[in-house]
């Protein structure tokens, strides 16, 4: 398992009491859809390795586990690394919700200029996540937000977007 077949579920982030637990932390919008999770890869030195475990409980976004077939001491040297998930394991989405993965290659047609390129991928800004979108020889910007993203066409491969005015504009005339 590659990590690009894969999508990041979280971290451990520290031990946890002295039983060789140790706290996962989860980077998803639903932790209680991992409730029984009973297994995850974790990035040790490049390379992701499966590990079993049982969840104990999950409180907000942290989970406490105690890894199968580990001392303690085995289960503490585990603190820092990531933890991941194949992606056919995300839960499916609907509507206008995506993963950023999913839209690579997806076309954009804006309300008003039309097929404006594909989706080559998502830059992830703090303030915001941004299409990057591929015209022929120009790159296109648009922000990945609710009021500019219409519709989600999974079947056709393409996002249907109103553009804020003037965006599109600073990019095909120049």
């Amino acid at each position: 398992m590659t990590k690009e077949e894969c999508y990041q579920l979280g971290k451990i982030t520290k031990p946890w009491g002295i039983k060789g637990q140790v706290v996962f932390f989860l980077d998803v919008d639903s932790p209680e859809d991992y409730a029984e999770l009973d297994s995850a890869f974790v990035e040790v030195k490049g390379s992701l390795v499966p590990y079993f475990f049982h969840l104990e409980n999950i409180n907000g976004n942290k989970a406490v586990v105690t890894f199968e077939d580990l001392k303690p001491e085995e289960a503490h040297a585990l603190v820092g690394c990531d933890l991941y998930l194949p992606l056919d394991m995300l839960p499916k989405l609907t509507g206008n919700q995506f993963y950023f993965h999913e839209v690579r290659g997806f076309r954009v047609v804006d309300d008003v200029y039309g097929d404006i390129g594909t989706i080559q991928t998502i830059i992830e800004y703090p303030a915001q996540p941004l299409f990057q979108i591929i015209n022929g020889d120009k790159e296109i910007l648009v922000p990945v937000i609710d009021p500019v993203i219409k519709q989600v066409d999974r079947e056709n491969k393409t996002i249907y977007i109103t553009a804020p005015n003037g965006l599109i504009d600073l990019y095909l005339q120049s």
